[in-house]
């Protein structure tokens, strides 16, 4: 019986035969080091000079460009161009492509995007979508980094199998190194440079092409610092200085903020621009724990408004009572607020890292597009060579186009026509090939005449190239002319702002010096606000405020348009002030929480302010009267001629209460401070009667007491102005305005009269008083009265400036007609206290 053979093959009984290689460890780690080390440096890490660029980023554009992702075609998968870069260039993995990707879109890590992304491509806080859910194309800014690839301006190497080439270096048409930066860790060496401005950087480089020795301080002319992508501010100059000089050193960055009035009693600090590579939910997340951790004070929230619309807007809210600049000074020291940038321009120049300054770096940049624009001159004097070559050899051709005819007719095969061609017409076998090559249709009488245009306009073309290549100076004037095109098309406004030293506004200014003290010594700003002098101000407009400090009084000069001052309380900024409504309740004030005015003299700039409707909270029908001190005896007027001085006997524990009890469509006039029992109280009525008396003779009260008879009225009469003149002012005026009941409002501006308030005698409390105005055919009340320190000034309800009668009329006179309507009337004086204006 036949057996099956096996197909094993036999068994190998040779003895095996150990093959041990014994090398030196030492030489074997540092062999394999520095390849290592090389790869990382020449191939993935650092930048180069030229085009500013590292291999992966160089391979993406490239890549780009060849699929054809211009900017005016649409944009493709992310996932598209990762893969063409990994399976053709970039022997690495898809990560580290897509991130170089990602970065050179987003327009707050480069000046200058190279790529228009579509999609989630991150933010500072968070990262980008996968690949797959974006999609990219070129920026037009990358297209000058990428053009006349095709025409020899740089040279092209093998990609990683062999397989393809791929550029040593991109033409790039503007300095993409100093305007984008770069940041890179090699072995044993890193890079880390700033963005700089596009039109700054190019003049510089056209300086430099102008004047090849050029010293850094002409380069520094034109390019005096970074310009950051997110703005900020850089401060101190020095370290930029010593970057540029040697290529290491250092600056400091910080936010953008602007202290404003967030609402009617807060105050906040806006950022609404970051330092470099510094997010906002990292300077939320550091302030919180500087407050958890005790080391940041007076901040009571944070708010991050950020959106695609306004920007970047954090809204830093404080606590009343802290000075701003000085929270300020605090969020610098331990928020990334402030941020420090090294400057380390660490970058390969031939092959080889060095660190440069600005004016190498340029230098070298400049080298490389001279040498672009002399190889594509070059390319393009060859082409331009070889097609009038052809052309002449057409044009010999069509003038005897019978006879190339028959002879091509007459060959046998090419070889032969091509042949004869270039024995009888002198042709070369290029002109030769090119006429048998030839279609009919060029053969027309126009189609000589356009050669004949052609030839001409070729000849021009080459003598303009030769004369650049010819000329050191034009090449380099080509160069420059170029560069100023890049500038004007994709140039834009800086947006970091340079300051030399840490600079303060005036009011932070004003705080240093207060805070340094006579000696001029430096000393910290005070964080908590101190209880210094102030004025509490309110306006006939219903506008709040407080005044920064205690200053002089001053008197108003003309001016188109003021507030008039409804009431001025001499308080402290931590002080207390009440505030009394026309249905006679009485608010508690923190001074601290008004909106501060900045520093001033004479009038006050009122834009600070904010309306008493958004600062008080108040009653239907109710309105603001007047603000007073708490700690004075005050006088209260109400419409139906009651009189009650009030003793400061109010309750501690309450925001607000009931200083008078009002009787039935009653409401107060007016409140002012009358503890001094000489001080003059006037009543003035809408049927003109004025009445003064001493306000001894009005017994102070409680708080609760309904008040006493203050003048006599007639039937319908109102009191229409109430008020407190000191004995011992001989400035003291009385203002009249008379009109008519009827006319409506604006239609009819009435009659004006001024007084001397010395003019109307002292009658006695609870009498009729005196005459004040005499009516004219027409007028049958006072629309307006009012009377205290003069000159009296006048103003409409918006703020416009009114005129009055210059003279004084008699106290029971007429009036003067105005030619305009007036709303308000008061005092000249800015503001003033009654002991002063005695």
């Amino acid at each position: 019986m036949a057996r099956r053979q096996s197909s094993a093959p036999p068994e190998d009984t040779t003895p095996y035969t150990e093959n041990i290689v014994d090398i030196d460890v030492t030489s074997e780690m540092e062999g394999s080091f520095l390849e290592y080390a090389y790869s990382v440096i020449y191939s993935r890490a650092l930048p180069d000079a030229r085009d500013g660029l590292k291999p992966v980023q160089r391979r993406i554009l490239y890549m780009m460009s060849d699929m054809g992702l211009r900017p005016d075609r649409g944009h493709v998968k992310s996932a598209r161009v990762v893969g063409e870069v990994m399976g053709k260039l970039h022997p690495h993995g898809d990560t580290a492509i897509y991130d170089a990707m990602v970065r050179m879109a987003q327009d707050f890590s480069l000046r200058l995007p190279l790529i228009d992304g579509h999609g989630n491509f991150g933010s500072l806080d968070d990262g980008p979508a996968a690949p797959r859910y974006t999609e990219a194309r070129l920026a037009a800014a990358a297209l000058t980094l990428t053009n006349h690839l095709d025409e020899d301006v740089v040279d092209f190497v093998p990609n990683y199998d062999n397989q393809l080439t791929q550029p040593d270096v991109l033409p790039a048409a503007f300095p993409n190194l100093l305007v984008n930066g770069a940041t890179g860790i090699a072995v044993g060496m890193a890079t880390n440079m700033a963005p700089h401005n596009l039109v700054e950087v190019i003049s510089a480089a056209r300086h430099l092409i102008a004047h090849p020795d050029a010293t850094l301080d002409d380069i520094m002319r034109f390019v005096p610092g970074p310009d950051l992508p997110s703005g900020g501010r850089i401060v101190g100059l020095d370290g930029i200085r010593d970057a540029y000089a040697t290529g290491r050193g250092s600056f400091k960055t910080r936010a953008k903020v602007e202290v404003e009035q967030l609402s009617a009693r807060r105050t906040g600090l806006v950022v609404t621009e970051l330092p470099y590579m510094v997010g906002p939910e990292k300077v939320i997340e550091k302030i919180k724990d500087a407050v958890n951790a005790k080391k940041l004070t007076g901040i009571s929230d944070i708010v991050d408004l950020t959106d695609r619309k306004h920007g970047l807007r954090l809204v830093i809210e404080l606590k009343n009572g802290f000075n701003p600049n000085a929270v300020l000074q605090q969020l610098y020291r331990y928020s990334p607020m402030e941020d420090s940038f090294g400057i380390n321009n660490v970058t390969l120049v031939d092959g080889q890292p060095q660190t440069l300054g600005l004016v190498q770096l340029l230098s070298v940049y400049v080298n490389h597009r001279i040498d672009v624009v002399r190889r594509r001159t070059v390319f393009r004097l060859g082409k331009k060579k070889d097609r009038l070559h052809l052309v002449e050899g057409l044009l010999i051709a069509i003038v005897d186009i019978d006879e190339v005819i028959q002879i091509i007719r007459s060959s046998d095969e090419a070889a032969a026509a091509r042949a004869r061609l270039m024995s009888i017409y002198d042709l070369t076998e290029i002109q030769a090939n090119y006429i048998l090559e030839l279609r009919l249709r060029q053969l027309t009488k126009y189609s000589r005449i356009e050669l004949e245009k052609e030839q001409d306009e070729l000849r021009r073309e080459i003598a303009e190239l030769e004369a650049i290549l010819g000329s050191e100076e034009r090449l380099r004037t080509l160069v420059s002319d170029e560069l100023g095109e890049i500038a004007e098309e994709h140039g834009t406004p800086r947006r970091t702002v340079l300051l030399e030293s840490e600079a303060v506004a005036p009011t932070v200014a004003a705080d240093l010096a207060l805070a340094a003290g006579k000696k001029g010594k430096a000393a910290p700003l005070a964080l908590e606000i101190a209880d210094d002098p102030c004025w509490a101000i309110l306006t006939t407009s219903g506008q709040v405020a407080r005044t920064s400090n205690q200053e002089p009084l001053a008197e108003a000069g003309p001016r188109a348009k003021h507030d008039v001052f409804t009431s001025v309380v001499k308080t402290s900024a931590r002080g207390e002030i009440a505030a009394v409504t026309s249905l006679g309740r009485m608010l508690r004030l923190q001074v601290m929480d008004m909106p501060v005015l900045p520093p001033m003299s004479g009038l006050p700039n009122l834009a600070g302010g904010v309306p008493a409707k958004d600062f008080l909270t108040l009653l239907k029908g109710e309105t603001l009267v007047a603000f007073v001190p708490l700690d004075e005896v005050l006088a209260i007027g109400t419409s139906q001629g009651v009189v009650k001085r009030v003793q400061p006997d109010y309750p501690l524990n309450r925001e607000d209460w009931e200083v008078i009890a009002l009787k039935d469509k009653d409401f107060v006039v007016n409140v002012v401070p009358a503890g001094a029992d000489d001080a003059v109280l006037v009543l003035v009525t809408s049927q003109a009667q004025l009445l003064k008396y001493g306000a001894a003779s009005v017994r102070p009260q409680g708080r609760t007491a309904g008040g006493m008879a203050g003048i006599k009225l007639a039937a319908g009469d109102r009191v229409l102005f109430f008020g407190a003149v000191q004995p011992q002012d001989e400035a003291a005026v009385v203002v009249t305005i008379a009109g008519t009941t009827g006319a409506l409002p604006g239609t009819a501006p009435g009659t004006a009269k001024v007084t001397a308030f010395s003019e109307y005698p002292v009658k006695g409390r609870a009498t009729a008083g005196v005459r004040a105005h005499r009516f004219l055919k027409g007028e049958d009340t006072l629309l307006l009265a009012w009377a205290g320190h003069g000159p009296a000034k006048a103003a409409s309800a918006a703020g416009v400036a009114r005129s009055l009668p210059q003279e004084h009329g008699r106290r029971d006179g007429s009036g003067v007609p105005l030619s305009q309507p007036v709303d308000v009337v008061g005092p000249a004086m800015a503001w003033a206290d009654p002991a002063q204006t005695a």
